[in-house]
């Protein structure tokens, strides 16, 4: 097996195992990725590679702001929402105008987003394990909470 391959199978087997948090985190990943290789590419005057890594990154962003559940808490989606069509007009601006300092600002923006939303899953990670270790010793059904994390950790997860 080829190591191309043996990176699609890990890709893959990662993909279709990860909880939604987690899966948002990939797609912020990317979204990273993609737009740091068309930032590289304004630097280099690649104008192909700045296309490329741009129009990956906004179609990233574009699956993140459908993903984004109102149902829960909508003021919360909303600015989430607000924040990546934010992002992805950076990215058309800095495209277009071939401007290196948005290109700059806007990796730097998901790269925060992309920070916050991993304390996020560990957060839930502890809560989960913790939830299971008193399910063990106690088991009670856990109601949602009225302190605003359920709703919080609802409103931004990806569809299934």
């Amino acid at each position: 097996m080829s190591t191309q391959a043996n990176t699609n199978a890990y890709l893959r087997t990662r993909v279709l195992t990860a909880s939604p948090e987690e899966l948002r985190l990939m797609l912020l990943d990317g979204a990273i990725k993609f737009a740091v290789q068309g930032r590289d590419g304004l630097v280099s005057r690649d104008y192909e590679r700045v296309y490329d890594g741009f129009s990956q990154c906004r179609a990233i962003l574009v699956e993140l702001i459908c993903g984004i559940r109102d149902e829960i808490d909508p003021e919360l989606g909303g600015r989430v929402r607000a924040l990546y069509s934010f992002i992805y007009n950076e990215l058309i601006n800095a495209s277009f105008e071939k401007d290196l300092e948005r290109a700059d600002r806007v990796v730097e923006l998901l790269q925060y987003e992309r920070e916050t939303w991993s304390l996020l899953v560990a957060k839930l990670a502890e809560e989960r394990a913790e939830e299971r270790a008193a399910g063990d010793a106690a088991p009670t059904p856990r109601r949602p909470t009225d302190d605003g994390d359920d709703a919080a950790r609802s409103a931004l997860s990806v569809h299934a």
